[in-house]
C-alpha cells in the first residue's frame, strides 16, 4: 500500500475506538477479512485486543489493505460473531457516535456555520445573504453577522469613513492625508511629482528620490555633458547668522583653518559676489575632529552699515552639530520661542483635525453607510486645510531663532523656508534665460495706491529699480554666453522675475543657446559680455530681495493659485491680441499681476576644479526661491527639456569631477562614520539573504572587511611601521605583525585624520608624477623639493596618521568596485607595464578557512543538543548528567554564535599584511567612468604607506598601485594620482 494511502486511512480511522478491530482472514482461509472483532472471540481480556492489534498491524504491512473487493477476487467474510460482550461493545459504540458527533458540530475559523453543511450545499452567496441557508442554521448565522459587523464597526472608527477613491480624491481629503504622512518625514515641494517617476527613500528625514523608474543612466551623464540635469536640493539646512561683520568674523575663524583653504573672511566671499564652501571643523581642533563641509553666502553690504547677514547650507546629517558649534563660538545662548498662532488660523498653516478626532459629535458621524457624504453649512463655515509648506515635522513651539546678548549675533533656522535647485551642464544659463523673464515694471495706478504686495512697493523706490534694470541687463547678457563653464566660479546674480506659469510653453521644447553670427554681434555688448567672463557680476548686482524675511513670507502667502495662473494666460493671450491691433507699434501692454513677481538668486557653481583635464565639467546654476514657490518653478523649467536626477546622480557627478561626496567620503566627521555603519548594516543583510552556497567567501578571498574600511587600524599599523623605520619596504607576514606588540615600540593611539592641508597636498601631488586618466603623460608640476628619506620622515611627522584622498585610473580594461583594496606591487608586478599585458597585474593564491571546522562543529553541536533535549523529555533521573555534559558544546557555540560563513570574525587580524601584496586603502567610489573611458576609482590610502611605497619605486614607475576588488583575486595595475 502507498504512504498515501495509509495516511488517508490513519485519518480515517483517527477517531475510531481501539475495541474495534479488522483482523485478517487468517480463520477463513482469505486475505483481509472485514468481520469486526470486539475481543470476545479471542479472548477476554486486553491482552486478547493488544495480540490482535499487533497481529493486524503486521498484516497490513505485509499484505496491505484494499478498499472494496480483495486482491484475489475473493468477498467479505459475511459471517457474523457468535457472541459479542456488552460492555466492551457498547464502549466501543460510544466512542464511535461521539466522534461522529464532534466531527459534525465541529466549525473551523474560515466556514463558520457553513462548515454544518454538506459540501454540495455550500455557496458563496449565503455569507451575504443568510435566507439561503436552511432554517436550522439561519439564527447562528445571523448571531454570527451580527458579531462581526459590531466588531468591525470598532476598528473603522478609527479609519477614514470615506471609502470610495472619488472621495478619497477630493482636493480637501488628499491635503488631510498628505499632511498626515508628513509628520514622520518631511516632504519636499517636488514630493508628488518624484513619487509618480522616482523610487524614493527614506533618508535623513526626508522623502528624496534616489533614481528614476526608466533607464536613463546615459541621458543623464550626457545631459550633465552638453545640456543640463536638474535637480531638487531643497533639503539642504540654511542657517542664517546675522551680526557685526567683525564679530561674525572673529567667531567663525575658530570652526575653520587658512592651512585648509579659503574660510569665511576670503575677500570675494566677504563682498557677496562670489558663494564659498569650506570645511567647517570643532572650535580650535583643526586638523582633528571635522564636521563636515559647508557653502556659505555672504549678503552685499549696505553703505553706512556693518551689519552683515550670512547664510551657510549644510547637509540635513550635519545640521545639529554645525547648529550647536555655531551657538557655542557665537554665544547664541538665549532661545527664542516663537509665538503661538491663533487657534482660527491653524488650519491655515497645517492640517486640520480629522473629523473622527473632534470631540463633538456631527451628522458625519450618524451617516449611514452608503449614504452620499454633503457638506453642511458648519463644515462649510471652516477654514480649509492647506498644503504644509516648510517643515511639517517640526513643533510649533521649537525654536528657531537663537540670540546672543554678549555679542548681538542672532542665529535663525531657515530649514525648507527656501528652495533651491541645481541646474548641471554648459547650457544651464540657456534653460534660465529661456524659462524667466526679468519682472515688469508696475504702471502708474498700481504705484500711486498702498499695496499689501512687496513688489509695487519696491518700484515706488527709484535706485530698487535702477538696480533691478541693471541686473536685468546683465541675465539678458547670459543668453550670448556659449557655456556656463567660462563665467567665474561663485558668481552670484539677483534678480525678480515674472511667475514663468504664465510663458509655459504648450509642449516641451529643448532650450538652446542663442549664439548670434558674427557680423551681428555689437561691439559694446561683446564688451561687456568678455566683462562678465573675466570678473564676474558687478557687486552691486548681487543684491536681492530674498535676504529679507518679510518678503519672503510676503511673496509666500500671496502666490497666485493655478486657477488665477489659468485667468492670467486668458487675459495674456486677449492682450497679445490688442497688440497685434494696437496702431503705435513698439508700444507694451502690462500683463502680469502685480502678486507673479518672485525675488530669486542664481549662484554659479563650480565645476571640475582639481586636475588637469575637463576643466569645468559639471558646471551649473543654483536657483534660490521662496518656499510655496517650488512646483511654480520646477515645471517650467522641465519643459525646457532637462533631465531630472536623484541621490544617485548627485553621487555620478561628485565621482566625474574627483572631489569627496558628503557623507559617504567622509571617514572622519560623525555624519560619515554613521552612514559607513548603516552602509555596513545593509551590505551585510544583502550578503545573507543570499544562500549560502552562492554566498561569495571572502575569507578564501583574503578580504578581512568586505563591508567596510577600518581606516583607523589602517592608519595605526602604517604609523607603526614608520616609527620603526622609514627606509624598510620588505613585505611583513602576518607572523611578523603578530610579534610586533613584543617590541619595544609602543602602539599609537591618536585618531586618523583625512589631509586637507593645501601645501601638503600640492607636495605629494608631485611627488606621485601626476598624469591623465589614461596614464598616456605626464602633467605640468611645480618645483617640489626632491623625495628622500628626510623629506618623508619631515612629512611623516605632521601627517604619520593621515589617509589622503587619491585618484585611480586604470590603464587596462578593468572596472573598480566598493571597497575595492589599493595594494603595493613588488617588482615583478611593475616589469607587467613594460610588456603592457590586458590581462593586468598578479592573482592573489586562495586563502585558508580556518573558521570552517567551527562552523561545522557548531552547526553538529546544535543538532546533538536538539536530539539530546528530544530523548530526554521524560528521563528526569539523566537531566543532571546531561547538562554537565553539554556544558562544553554551548559555551563552545556561544563563542562561535557570531561566525558567519566566507566573513572574518572580529577582531580583525593585520590589514596590511594579510594578503601576498601590503594594503595601502580601500576604493570608496569606483565604476567605469563614461567621461575618462576607462575604469577610475576614488578613495583613500595611507599617507605612510603612500610615502614608503614611493621612496621603494623607481622614478619612471613612481605612483604605481595595484587594485583588486572584493570579490575576486586579480589584481589590477593602476596609477594613483593626488588632485589638488
Amino acid at each position: 500500500m502507498s504512504a498515501a494511502k495509509v495516511k488517508m486511512r490513519e485519518k480515517k480511522m483517527r477517531n475510531q475506538p481501539a475495541s474495534v478491530q479488522y483482523p485478517s482472514s487468517q480463520g477463513s482461509g482469505q486475505e483481509g477479512g472485514d468481520t469486526p472483532s470486539t475481543g470476545a472471540t479471542g479472548g477476554d481480556g486486553p491482552s486478547d485486543i493488544h495480540r490482535s492489534t499487533d497481529r493486524q498491524k503486521k498484516h497490513h504491512h505485509r499484505s496491505g489493505w484494499v478498499r472494496g473487493h480483495q486482491r484475489d477476487g475473493g468477498s467479505y467474510d459475511k459471517e457474523m460473531p457468535k457472541y459479542i460482550t456488552g460492555g466492551a461493545f457498547a464502549k466501543a459504540r460510544a466512542a464511535e457516535v461521539s466522534a461522529m458527533l464532534k466531527a459534525v458540530t465541529k466549525t473551523t475559523g474560515s466556514s463558520h456555520v457553513f462548515g454544518a453543511l454538506p459540501k454540495h450545499m455550500r455557496r458563496r452567496a449565503m455569507s451575504h445573504n443568510t435566507k439561503r441557508l436552511p432554517r436550522r442554521l439561519r439564527d447562528v448565522a445571523n448571531r454570527l453577522r451580527e458579531k462581526s459587523l459590531q466588531a468591525g464597526s470598532k476598528k473603522k472608527k478609527e479609519q477614514a469613513k470615506c471609502k470610495s477613491r472619488k472621495a478619497r480624491r477630493r482636493h480637501g481629503n488628499l491635503l488631510l492625508e498628505f499632511n498626515r504622512r508628513q509628520r514622520k518625514n518631511v516632504w519636499l515641494e517636488t514630493h508628488i511629482w518624484h513619487a509618480k517617476r522616482f523610487h524614493m527613500v527614506k533618508k535623513w528625514g526626508y522623502c528624496l528620490g534616489d533614481r528614476p523608474t526608466y533607464k536613463c543612466y546615459r541621458p543623464s551623464y550626457r545631459a550633465m555633458s552638453t545640456h543640463c540635469l536638474l535637480q531638487d536640493l531643497s533639503y539642504y539646512c540654511c542657517i542664517e547668522l546675522q551680526g557685526e561683520e567683525d564679530k561674525l568674523l572673529a567667531s567663525l575663524s575658530q570652526l575653520t583653518s587658512k592651512e585648509a583653504g579659503p574660510t569665511f573672511a576670503a575677500v570675494l566671499c566677504t563682498s557677496g559676489k562670489r558663494q564659498g564652501s569650506v570645511v567647517v571643523y570643532r572650535a580650535g581642533l583643526y586638523p582633528s575632529q571635522p564636521l563636515g563641509p559647508v557653502t556659505f553666502l555672504w549678503r552685499p553690504r549696505t553703505q553706512g552699515s556693518t551689519h552683515r547677514q550670512l547664510w551657510i547650507w549644510a547637509h540635513p546629517t550635519n545640521k545639529q552639530d554645525l547648529l550647536a558649534e555655531l551657538q557655542s563660538v557665537c554665544q547664541c545662548t538665549e532661545a527664542i520661542v516663537p509665538p503661538l498662532v491663533p487657534a482660527a488660523t491653524t488650519a491655515e498653516t497645517g492640517p486640520t483635525p480629522e473629523p473622527e478626532t473632534r470631540p463633538e459629535k456631527t451628522p458625519e458621524a450618524t451617516r449611514l453607510p452608503g449614504t452620499k457624504r454633503k457638506r453642511n453649512c458648519k463644515d462649510a463655515g471652516e477654514p480649509p486645510a492647506k498644503k504644509i509648506l516648510g517643515d511639517g515635522t517640526r513643533s510649533p513651539t521649537c525654536p528657531v531663532t537663537w540670540r546672543s546678548n554678549s555679542t548681538g549675533i542672532v542665529i535663525n533656522d531657515l530649514t525648507m523656508e527656501i528652495v533651491r535647485y541645481r541646474l548641471i551642464g554648459p547650457q544651464s544659463h540657456s534653460v534660465l534665460a529661456e524659462t524667466f523673464e526679468a519682472a515688469t515694471d508696475c504702471d502708474e495706478r498700481n504705484k500711486s495706491q498702498t499695496s499689501s504686495l512687496w513688489w509695487p512697493e519696491h518700484c515706488k523706490d527709484e535706485s530698487k529699480m535702477n538696480l533691478h534694470r541693471q541686473q536685468a541687463d546683465v541675465f539678458h547678457i547670459l543668453k550670448d554666453i556659449y557655456s556656463t563653464g567660462e563665467l567665474p566660479a561663485g558668481t552670484v546674480l539677483g534678480l525678480a522675475v515674472d511667475d514663468p506659469r504664465l510663458t509655459l510653453p504648450t509642449k516641451k521644447v529643448k532650450a538652446l543657446p542663442s549664439v548670434k553670427q558674427t557680423q551681428e554681434v555689437d561691439e559694446a555688448e561683446e564688451e561687456k559680455r568678455r566683462e562678465l567672463m573675466l570678473r564676474g557680476v558687478p557687486e552691486h548686482c548681487c543684491q536681492s530681495s530674498l535676504w529679507d524675511q518679510s518678503v519672503r513670507d510676503n511673496v509666500t502667502n500671496n502666490k497666485m493659485s493655478e486657477q488665477s495662473v489659468f485667468l492670467a494666460i486668458c487675459v495674456l493671450q486677449e492682450l497679445n491680441r490688442m497688440k497685434s491691433e494696437v496702431l503705435v507699434p513698439g508700444s507694451r501692454l502690462s500683463s502680469t499681476p502685480p502678486q507673479g513677481r518672485v525675488p530669486v538668486l542664481l549662484v554659479h557653481q563650480p565645476g571640475k576644479q582639481v586636475g588637469h583635464e575637463m576643466s569645468s565639467w559639471g558646471a551649473g546654476w543654483d536657483l534660490l526661491l521662496p518656499k510655496g514657490w517650488g512646483m511654480a518653478f520646477w515645471v517650467p523649467l522641465v519643459y525646457r527639456g532637462v533631465r531630472i536626477g536623484g541621490l544617485n546622480m548627485s553621487l555620478k557627478h561628485s565621482q566625474n569631477k574627483g572631489i569627496p561626496h558628503f557623507p559617504h567620503d567622509y571617514p572622519d566627521c560623525p555624519a560619515g562614520v554613521c552612514f559607513e555603519e548603516e552602509q555596513e548594516a545593509e551590505l551585510l543583510n544583502k550578503f545573507k539573504r543570499r544562500p549560502p552556497a552562492k554566498r561569495t567567501n571572502y575569507i578564501k578571498h583574503g578580504c578581512l572587511a568586505p563591508f567596510r574600511c577600518p581606516w583607523q587600524q589602517l592608519a595605526e599599523e602604517w604609523e607603526l611601521i614608520a616609527m620603526q623605520t622609514t627606509t624598510r619596504t620588505d613585505t611583513l607576514t602576518e607572523e611578523e605583525t603578530t610579534s610586533r606588540p613584543d617590541d619595544g615600540v609602543a602602539k599609537p593611539q591618536s585618531r586618523f585624520t583625512v589631509l586637507r592641508n593645501r601645501k601638503s597636498l600640492r607636495l605629494l601631488s608631485d611627488w606621485c608624477r601626476p598624469t591623465t586618466s589614461k596614464g598616456q603623460r605626464r602633467c605640468r608640476v611645480g618645483q617640489a623639493p626632491p623625495l628622500d628619506s628626510s623629506a618623508a620622515r619631515q612629512f611623516l611627522a605632521e601627517h604619520g596618521t593621515s589617509v589622503v584622498w587619491v585618484r585611480l585610473s586604470l590603464p587596462s580594461k578593468g572596472k573598480p568596485e566598493l571597497h575595492a583594496a589599493v595594494c603595493v606591487p613588488v617588482a615583478e608586478d611593475l616589469r607587467l607595464l613594460n610588456k603592457k599585458l590586458d590581462g593586468g597585474g598578479p592573482q592573489e593564491p586562495l586563502h585558508k578557512n580556518h573558521f570552517k571546522s567551527r562552523i561545522k562543529r557548531k552547526k553538529k553541536g546544535a543538532k546533538k543538543a536538539a536530539t539530546s533535549s528530544d530523548k530526554t523529555d521524560g528521563k528526569e533521573s539523566d537531566l543532571p548528567n546531561l547538562t554537565t555534559s553539554t556544558e562544553n558544546p554551548k559555551s563552545s557555540s556561544e563563542s562561535s554564535a557570531d561566525l558567519i560563513f566566507g566573513l572574518w570574525p572580529d577582531p580583525l587580524p593585520s590589514v596590511t599584511s594579510h594578503c601576498s601584496r601590503v594594503t595601502l586603502g580601500w576604493v570608496t567610489q569606483g565604476d567605469f567612468s563614461l567621461s575618462a573611458g576607462c575604469g577610475e576609482a576614488l578613495g583613500f590610502v595611507s599617507v605612510a604607506g603612500l610615502l614608503n611605497t614611493l621612496l621603494d619605486q623607481p622614478a619612471e614607475h613612481r605612483g604605481v598601485v595595484l587594485l583588486r576588488n572584493p570579490a575576486s583575486l586579480q589584481y589590477r595595475l593602476a596609477k594613483i594620482n593626488i588632485e589638488v
